[in-house]
């Protein structure tokens, strides 16, 4: 059986009365690309800051490449980058500079480390801006040198919280197809957005925290099998039986009359061929159909009760 990059196991974390994390456990599998959502204050920066080493954690184990993980273990953290909500590069340096400082952080020298910071200050947009101070760039563009920071010594796994945060539509545009070039790749992502169609479009799981609490974690079709469909139905002269007849069709769970028939189902399409074939037998002429599919968003308000952004 392979072993996960990353496992975590019932982590908790208190700052004072304030419980961050509520036995949170977790796996992510190699070259994965992976999901984390919640509102603010669900404890979304506090389980990354415990997972990549950059905060201790009351109880609880971190596995890293099935290896146990602490703070201290400095060869596995070589292994991680992270491009950190707050940006982590220094005004006052050049972009190059930024680079160079960062990469001789990890024990990268001379020609290597310059054919390094050249091949990512061209791969995220900035090679004409090389030598200017990175306090003069845009928003958009800190960002994208804060994602090179982060993987200037090809981590194997890459931890990214909030990474288009603030930026303009080109250069987070830039940063999402820069970010699907390196899971292509083989680094494995742990990825957080207040941009739920990221998570969506990127994430081949996505987790739900709330309160420091894990409420769940699934595909995005498993997920979305958390939320049942609505399908809104308008005839003309029904029957005084046909809502009934309506409730006995296979995957309907409710049916409400007001105005029109709107059905709660598991599964819209194999109920809509029934629903036809229910108005072709009582000489029903169907006026009109609408259909709200499960949606992540939905599923994510279902869950915690609150929007991402809260």
């Amino acid at each position: 059986m392979t072993v996960p990059v990353l496992a975590a196991e019932k982590l908790h974390k208190r700052f004072g009365p304030i419980r961050a994390l509520d036995g949170v456990s977790l796996t992510v599998n190699e070259g994965e690309m992976f999901g984390l959502l919640g509102p603010n204050g669900a404890g979304k920066t506090t389980l990354i800051s415990i997972l990549c080493g950059l905060a201790s954690v009351d109880a609880g184990e971190v596995r890293l490449f099935g290896q146990p993980f602490h703070r201290t273990d400095c060869d596995l953290r070589r292994l991680i980058g992270i491009g950190t909500q707050e940006l982590s590069i220094y005004p006052d340096l050049s972009g190059r500079e930024n680079l160079r400082f960062f990469g001789k952080l990890y024990g990268i020298r001379g020609p290597a480390l310059e054919r390094r910071v050249e091949e990512l200050l061209a791969s995220v947009g900035l090679t004409d801006r090389g030598d200017d101070r990175a306090g003069t760039f845009s928003g958009g563009m800190k960002r994208r040198l804060n994602l090179a920071a982060a993987i200037v010594h090809k981590p194997r796994l890459l931890f990214l919280d909030e990474p288009t945060t603030g930026v303009d539509p080109q250069s987070r545009n830039h940063i999402f197809e820069h970010v699907k070039k390196l899971n292509a790749g083989g680094v494995t992502v742990v990825y957080t957005s207040h941009y739920m169609e990221e998570v969506q479009e990127l994430c081949s799981r996505i987790a739900i925290l709330e309160s420091g609490r894990m409420l769940a974690c699934d595909t995005l079709p498993e997920l979305l099998k958390l939320q049942d469909a609505t399908l809104r139905i308008d005839v003309a002269n029904p029957p005084a039986e046909f809502a009934a007849k309506l409730g006995t069709i296979p995957g309907v769970k409710r049916v409400a009359v007001a105005d029109g028939f709107t059905l709660t189902v598991t599964d819209a399409a194999p109920v809509l061929v029934h629903v036809a074939q229910l108005c072709a037998r009582l000489g029903v002429e169907w006026q009109t159909v609408s259909l709200r599919e499960p949606t992540l968003e939905r599923v994510f308000l279902q869950l915690t009760g609150r929007d991402l952004r809260d």
